[in-house]
């Protein structure tokens, strides 16, 4: 066994392409189903959905928070999990697990239950928990330090890609589910999001099997059923160095794009359309994000360049407060969010790399647990603030201020601490000799 833990005859050199295109369509598949299932509920419990009623003004951001207190319950246990066993095997163990799920999913729409939609939301918050540490840890398995930064950027456009398809699916999925026709309720099409989302998750299934073999990081590692034991001494670990403040920075992401994804579903009403044309906002945020992660990859070339995250936040600052009072117009707000989304790709990819980089071979699985299930208290605090400004009697498209006034705080702040700090904890260690093949 090597000593990053990878069986060698899968290792970075031997199948770097064959491996790592397994994994990005294996993300896919997963990733589009987690948004046609948040597509299709969130609707359902927006301003003006079928179950508007149940969860009341900004009901989307309770399905948000249980998108998110998943992620911190079971980050943990999936990141100890990530570092004891083969990340491949259990990349194959949680997609099929993933159709069951979806199951339970297209079986609450047929029922018209709006809990069991909650209920599945849960169960697909939980399998994707496990499954974060396992697919970033996978990445530097897969591929050459030096490639980290174009890696990233290339997963998180497959990513975002998978989050237009998913959400673009959910507009018109939700249409044919309940038709935006005055007195009409469920249509008889209530099978179609569970047929949708079981053919997509078998079609990860199929995805994982092309996976290469890997063995366990730290196999002989012993289990903590205490998940905040696993938080606290990872947390002590990464507060030596570098990795704790670009773990902070790397969650505050996750505030502002939870916010974003929930003031969007609004905008149906706002704009007085269809849940289709919501979605291709959706869709639209989605690609620009995916384009700015590509370039951010392209730009570092084989080296990680955190510089190019406080100019992403200040990007996102500018383009929400020009949101923030654009007129209530489709084309206008979509406009608007392509910058929006191409500084969000500048901020993440970077500061994804270096957590990837910056965690010891052995840990990495606990780390990057650790890194998600802060990313997710950051992100059910978005939820709460966006329920707490909508239930303050705030516009949705006003929101955009209060994460224009975050982003800015956090670019200032995360370019005053690379300035000062930063650059002397990471010299030497974000580099990498140039990859001859």
């Amino acid at each position: 066994m090597s000593r990053d833990g990878t069986d060698p005859a899968a290792s970075p050199s031997s199948h770097p392409h064959s491996g790592f295109a397994s994994l990005l369509v294996t993300q896919f598949f997963g990733a589009a189903n987690d948004n046609i299932l948040k597509g299709v509920l969130g609707f359902a419990v927006a301003a003006g959905g079928i179950w508007a009623a149940s969860l009341g003004d900004g009901g989307q951001g309770w399905v948000g928070l249980c998108l998110t207190l998943p992620f911190i319950a079971f980050s943990g246990w999936g990141g100890q999990i990530a570092d004891r066993t083969s990340k491949r095997d259990l990349t194959v163990g949680l997609k099929i697990a993933e159709v069951a799920v979806v199951a339970v999913a297209g079986a609450a729409f047929l029922l018209g239950s709006v809990w069991l939609a909650v209920f599945a939301m849960v169960l697909m918050a939980t399998q994707s928990a496990f499954f974060g540490p396992v697919k970033y840890g996978m990445i530097p398995e897969l591929v050459r330090g030096s490639r980290l930064s174009g890696a990233n950027g290339t997963i998180n456009l497959f990513t975002n890609l998978a989050i237009i398809a998913g959400t673009v699916a959910a507009g018109p999925i939700y249409d044919a589910l309940a038709p935006p026709v005055e007195g009409r309720g469920v249509s008889g099409w209530a099978w179609l999001p569970g047929a949708v989302m079981v053919a997509v998750a078998v079609l990860g299934v199929v995805a994982s099997l092309g996976l290469p073999r890997l063995r366990a990081a730290t196999p002989e590692l012993r289990f903590d059923w205490n998940p905040v034991g696993t938080y606290w001494r990872s947390l002590r670990e990464m507060a030596r160095g570098p990795l704790l403040a670009t773990t902070l920075a790397w969650a505050f992401f996750y505030l502002i794009g939870m916010l974003v994804l929930l003031i969007l579903p609004d905008y149906r009403e706002l704009l007085g359309t269809s849940a289709a044309v919501a979605a291709n906002l959706l869709g639209v945020v989605a690609i620009a994000i995916g384009v700015g992660s590509l370039l951010a990859g392209v730009l570092s070339g084989r080296r990680i360049r955190p510089v190019l995250a406080p100019l992403g936040g200040l990007g996102m600052a500018i383009s929400m407060t020009v949101l923030a009072f654009a007129p209530r117009d489709a084309v206008t707000v979509g406009v608007l969010l392509l910058p929006l989304g191409l500084a969000a790709g500048f901020y993440i990819v970077p500061l994804q790399a270096m957590l990837q980089k910056l965690s010891p071979d052995e840990r990495r699985g606990r780390f990057l647990g650790t890194a998600n299930a802060i990313s997710f208290v950051a992100s059910s605090g978005g939820s709460l603030l966006f329920l707490a400004c909508r239930r303050g009697g705030m516009p949705a498209d006003r929101v955009f201020l209060v994460a224009a006034a975050a982003s800015l705080v956090a670019a200032i702040g995360l370019g005053l601490w690379w300035w000062r700090v930063g650059r002397d904890q990471c010299a030497g260690r974000l580099s990498a000799p140039a990859d001859p093949s």
